[in-house]
């Protein structure tokens, strides 16, 4: 923790801060409160609010983009439910979906406000001369407020106000804001929150090719009661439906068709407080197209009362979360039981495994026989799950140890050990192994593995047991309980890397994504489980990749495919790679290694010249754990800070 940093911190804390902490002590106990709260005041090498002001839309652009002639104009309803919204954030609110450089927009107000507002605003007119832009402040805040909306409908008929006699909750209110809309699009705005002018721009030109997506979103931050300052951006990756069962990551700024809605009928009040995740939720099981703009195009005002500052405000919510996530599974047809994690607004997912097929665990093995012992004794010690397999390949060991160990395990816990006599290639051991195999799915196993999670195996199958699950990957640490692999990511490093390495285990990064169940592109094969259909699918691992980036290619060939890789943090091993293992400094290894990427670079150059669709592009690929990217004219590399 950086003390000068730590001193100006509590140097800004108020009573509402010191109390917030207090809550959260309490809530988290104080070891991993202390591991947040130096988290929090961690400095960062570039703060994101000149990174914000470098990359948001200059006056030039929107000047250009009021200019822009569009082939399809499709009318973008804004629905916003109004509830007592202070004087100050209802207009900056419609100010800011007045300054969209797409002008072809309506505004739907609905005030449930219950203040009185609606009436003294007609007696107030009724006593004087009924000019609504007259002195406000002789009148009550209701009174203002609904003055403020009149003035707004007679300035633009693009801004649409209802008011309802009573609250019917954030769900039904919003649900009336749903039903004045006339769009081709819906939009979803909070009543206390700004549009960034080129939002709208953005989500029309996603709509004019001929596929249209009829779920979109775009990347979102967090900005201050006085707008001075913005922080926390959720900089997203593309759909992602794990890390959707995981955390309401789309949340703003959420857009979808007519017909979307129609077909899912509104939100829900039997969620409320999570009425947008539940909805969400039901919009990405029917839609046809989802679509991610990764710009920053929604700033979600934080306050004393706002989830976004204070998620201690709303802790009925995040029951509510765990509920929607469970009737998503139920139509999905998945079994799982959905927990809350400690950090709000984040679950967990432990699905359940259908009956109990048979697990082919496939080791690869030359000499070591006390790291091979040692892997092997914490499987038999540690693993619940009992129908499984273990298939040694040997591969061209030299020491009479070994031998002398294989036959003493060869034949019993069902060990079997086969021999490859050839020379080395992981790729083509690996397979070997497979064709020795009688299980349902297949676990590649490193020998220098040990064991943590004693229900491993039953976490990797609930996940690859799903439809449309191909992979699963773990969480690994190194011996000083530092990441050695959380997922990886394509084109970090040139070709693609782990990430979040060298973090701390007690930590979880950015955006809590280092313990959080999601979709990847690859993950490492030194411990991964397949299900033989997504194997055989692929004809197993490329053997022109001996050593390098097997399991890289092995993954973006399943999902293309169309099956999922999944990252399932809670599958935990320690992995006993050496940090300092050495480079590839013999002639024929780095030969070898430029070869390899070489091949890949040719093989998956779209998705290298694109973008891993799980990355947000503003995001660095010189380094590992979600640091933002550094150009237009930055300097060094900022990291993102951690959402709490």
């Amino acid at each position: 923790m950086n003390i000068e940093k730590g001193i100006n911190f509590v140097r800004k804390l108020n009573l509402y801060n010191i109390q917030k902490g207090l809550k959260y002590l309490k809530h988290f106990g104080p070891r991993e409160f202390l591991v947040r709260l130096s988290d929090r005041i961690e400095p960062e090498e570039v703060p994101y609010g000149p990174w914000y002001e470098a990359h948001k839309a200059t006056e030039e652009e929107l000047a250009k983009q009021r200019r822009h002639t569009f082939r399809e104009r499709p009318v973008i309803s804004i629905a916003v439910p109004l509830y007592r919204t202070p004087e100050e954030y209802l207009c900056q609110m419609i100010k800011s979906v007045l300054a969209q450089t797409y002008p072809n927009w309506e505004l739907c107000l609905v005030d449930a406000s219950e203040d009185g507002g609606k009436e003294a605003l007609e007696a107030d007119s009724a006593a004087g001369d009924g000019n609504v832009s007259g002195n406000v402040q002789k009148i009550s805040p209701g009174a203002r407020r609904c003055r403020i909306l009149e003035r707004c409908t007679k300035k633009d008929p693009r801004i649409r106000v209802k008011y309802l006699e009573k609250n019917l909750g954030i769900a039904g209110n919003t649900n009336e804001a749903f039903a004045m809309a006339s769009g081709d699009y819906i939009g979803l705005l909070d009543h206390d929150d700004l549009l960034a002018p080129d939002a709208l721009y953005e989500i029309v030109m996603r709509l004019q090719g001929h596929e249209k997506p009829e779920l979109l979103y775009t990347d979102e931050d967090k900005v201050s009661s006085d707008l001075k300052e913005h922080f926390q951006p959720n900089l997203k990756p593309d759909y992602n439906p794990d890390l959707l069962r995981s955390n309401n990551y789309i949340c703003h700024f959420f857009v979808f068709s007519r017909e979307l809605y129609i077909r899912t009928g509104g939100l829900d009040s039997r969620y409320d407080g999570a009425q947008d995740y539940d909805f969400i939720l039901r919009c990405t099981e029917q839609a046809e197209g989802t679509a991610h703009i990764p710009k920053v195009l929604y700033h979600w005002r934080t306050h004393a009362q706002s989830t976004a500052d204070n998620p201690l405000s709303k802790q009925y919510a995040y029951e509510a979360g765990r509920q929607a996530i469970v009737a998503h599974l139920k139509r999905c047809g998945l079994d799982g039981e959905v927990m809350q994690k400690k950090d709000f607004g984040f679950y967990r997912v432990k699905y359940r495994v259908p009956g109990k097929p048979l697990v082919s665990i496939i080791i690869p093995n030359k000499d070591e026989k006390d790291t091979l012992k040692k892997c092997l004794e914490s499987i038999w010690e540690k693993t619940s799950y009992s129908n499984y397999e273990i298939i040694i390949v040997e591969n061209n060991s030299k020491t009479e140890e070994i031998f002398s160990y294989y036959k003493e395990i060869d034949g019993r816990n069902g060990i079997h050990v086969v021999y490859w006599d050839r020379e080395f290639n992981y790729s083509a051991i690996n397979n070997y192994g497979v064709r020795h195999a009688k299980g349902e799915y297949f676990v590649f196993l490193n020998n220098d593995m040990e064991i943590i999670s004693p229900d491993w195996l039953e976490e990797l199958l609930g996940h690859c047991a799903r439809p449309g699950t191909g992979i699963v990957g773990a969480r690994l640490y190194y011996p000083d309980d530092t990441i050695q692999h959380a997922g990886i990511v394509i084109g970090i490093g040139g070709i693609g890397a782990s990430m979040f390495v060298g973090l701390k285990r007690s930590h979880t990064g950015y955006m809590h994504k280092e313990s959080l169940q999601q979709n990847l592109s690859a993950v490492t094969a030194a411990c991964m489980m397949v299900s033989r259909e997504a194997f055989a699918a692929v004809g197993g691992f490329e053997e022109k990749l001996a050593v390098a980036f097997n399991d890289v290619d092995f993954c973006l060939r399943v999902r293309e495919k169309g099956y999922l890789v999944v990252y399932d943090p809670y599958v935990e091993l320690y992995h006993y790679e050496s940090k300092t293992r050495g480079t590839e400094d013999t002639p024929e290894k780095v030969r070898r290694f430029q070869s390899e990427i070489e091949f890949m670079r040719s093989r998956w150059t779209r998705i290298l010249i694109e973008g891993d669709p799980y990355y947000n592009k503003n995001f660095s690929l010189a380094k590992w754990n979600y640091a933002l990217r550094a150009d237009k004219g930055m300097g060094k590399v900022g990291v993102c800070r951690k959402q709490q």
